[in-house]
């Protein structure tokens, strides 16, 4: 039996009131094109009962907000909030100011730069091999993004940053470069964006310990998604000694952990979420800065704290 199993066990109600309150502000719950493990309203029935305060879905093809909506308004029971987000992928034309405005009306809480159309990540699959879980033969290829023309911002991009400001929304950098997001993030902010995430460091983007540490003195939360870490993650490509070492660039102050979980034949984002704090147990971290890392970080780049 591993560590990380004997913290699970032996620590379970120390997990769970560390979990007390959490907020996972990336899930990939379904229904989706791609195949998930978990719908969205069972994955809030989940974390009600281990009494999250909030989740936020991500689709890489659509924004949930009204489904998220529909929960809240029909479920009243469930204590954990869910809300929902946009990526700017193909499916909503990508850098599509009517589309963000939209979700900002229905209470979208993050905005993500693209992901799958994302030049760097249709680069890091092709240099990898990598297919994506998302992938599927129902829709065409996806097609890439670009963020710049003539060296410059494209005026969409600039276009849905000022929506992003207007609206208080979190921007998260999606699978952009690292070098793209210091960019895009230095113009969030001269616009006015406050609410900044970057989107699992650790892997994809390629990002160096310069770059996490210059977004995150830009007031940027560094995401880390625990399916590359957590024991039992059919994603998982990095070790507990290796999580610790990405809190420490920026520390717990600046940190978020997510599940970014939910795919078919994965953990569930309540295990997912788990693990990671019996990892951080293991790693030294106080309950108290656990807690922040996994609640009161996302809760205020969410917007749930004012």
């Amino acid at each position: 039996m591993t560590d990380i199993e004997t913290i699970k066990r032996e620590q379970a109600d120390r997990i769970s009131e560390i979990l007390t309150g959490a907020v996972d502000p990336h899930v990939h719950s379904g229904p989706s094109i791609a195949q998930r493990a978990i719908d969205h309203l069972d994955l809030v029935k989940g974390l009600s009962e281990a009494k999250f305060a909030a989740v936020v879905t991500k689709d890489h093809d659509y924004a949930g907000t009204m489904t998220a909506a529909l929960i809240r308004a029909h479920h009243p029971d469930l204590t954990t909030q869910i809300f929902s987000s946009i990526v700017l992928n193909n499916v909503v034309g990508g850098f599509n100011a009517f589309a963000v405005e939209h979700c900002a009306a229905t209470d979208g809480r993050i905005v993500w730069l693209p992901t799958l159309a994302a030049e760097n990540h249709l680069q890091w699959a092709n240099a990898t091999g990598t297919v994506h879980p998302a992938s599927t033969a129902k829709i065409r290829p996806a097609q890439a993004i670009p963020l710049f023309e003539d060296g410059k911002l494209r005026p969409e991009v600039l276009d849905v940053l000022d929506v992003v400001a207007a609206s208080g929304m979190a921007l998260a950098s999606g699978h952009i470069h690292a070098s793209e997001t210091r960019i895009v993030f230095e113009e969030a902010r001269k616009r006015g964006i406050e609410r900044l995430i970057f989107t699992h460091p650790e892997d994809i983007v390629g990002a160096t310990v310069e770059d996490m540490k210059a977004i995150a003195d830009m007031g940027a939360y560094l995401e880390h998604s625990l399916a590359y870490f957590v024991e039992g993650s059919k994603f998982r490509n990095r070790s507990n000694e290796e999580l610790r070492e990405f809190i420490d660039h920026v520390g717990p102050e600046r940190t978020i952990l997510c599940s970014d979980m939910g795919q078919l034949g994965n953990m569930l984002p309540l295990e997912g979420m788990q693990g990671g704090v019996a990892i951080c147990i293991e790693q030294g971290y106080s309950d108290e800065q656990i807690h922040k890392m996994v609640a009161t970080n996302a809760a205020e780049v969410i917007g749930l704290t004012g």
